[in-house]
């Protein structure tokens, strides 16, 4: 790592820990009318954008599941560390994001299991949730997965910001979540930033608030 992306992601940490001490003291934005939960998730974590958008989701009353790569979190604990301490949950999203259906049983294992102790080992707990890069899996997958204790966790709603959806169609992707649906989102994208406040809005409007994923039913919840 070169001193100019060590000191950039020290500053990262840093203004994410001050996010997530504010996140964590914020009231909820939707404690008074929740008829329903849905699964807000982020992939491929942390990254130099988690500040900014820990700090959306806290301003807006929004917990999420963060879907970490293991190289990310290896490479910068202090950032899995301000997501726990922001509200967050912390899952599993393999180690360098390969497609895993073209791998070895072997190799799957080391995805998995490699990004389960750089979790770990930063400070987010054992997940206890894994999605595949791509949503690509199979039997091998799944089994490597529930050997590690894991639950798999597809998405049933996907917003496209991957592939350069506006904000305006980021939250009307949202719209189309229905009660215990989990949606795909991604770390990184500009427009998903922007599009947080207005997200919590749509949700608020339709009686639905952030939960957790039950990884007995791999559906959305009220957190615990």
């Amino acid at each position: 790592m070169t001193a100019k992306r060590a000191l950039a992601l020290l500053a990262t940490a840093a203004a994410l820990t001050t996010t997530a001490t504010t996140a964590s003291t914020a009231a909820p934005a939707h404690t008074a009318a929740c008829t329903g939960y849905v699964g807000l998730t982020f992939d491929d974590g942390p990254s130099g954008t988690t500040a900014r958008l820990v700090d959306a989701l806290g301003r807006n009353g929004l917990r999420a599941t963060m879907f970490n790569q293991g190289r990310y979190a290896a490479a910068s604990p202090a950032l899995v560390r301000a997501q726990v301490a922001a509200g967050m949950w912390v899952a599993n999203h393999s180690y360098t994001h390969p497609h895993l259906t073209r791998l070895s049983q072997p190799q799957i294992d080391s995805e998995i299991s490699r990004t389960q102790q750089a979790i770990s080992n930063a400070g987010g707990g054992t997940p206890k949730l894994f999605r595949p890069p791509y949503g690509e899996t199979n039997a091998t997958v799944k089994s490597v997965a529930a050997r590690h204790g894991l639950t798999e966790i597809i998405w049933h709603v996907d917003s496209q910001d991957w592939n350069g959806a506006s904000t305006d169609a980021i939250v009307q992707s949202t719209a189309r979540l229905t009660n215990g649906q989990v949606i795909l989102l991604h770390d990184g994208p500009a427009n998903t930033l922007a599009a947080i406040p207005r997200i919590a809005r749509t949700l608020a409007s339709r009686g639905l608030c952030p939960g957790t994923i039950s990884p007995l039913t791999g559906r959305a919840v009220a957190p615990s």
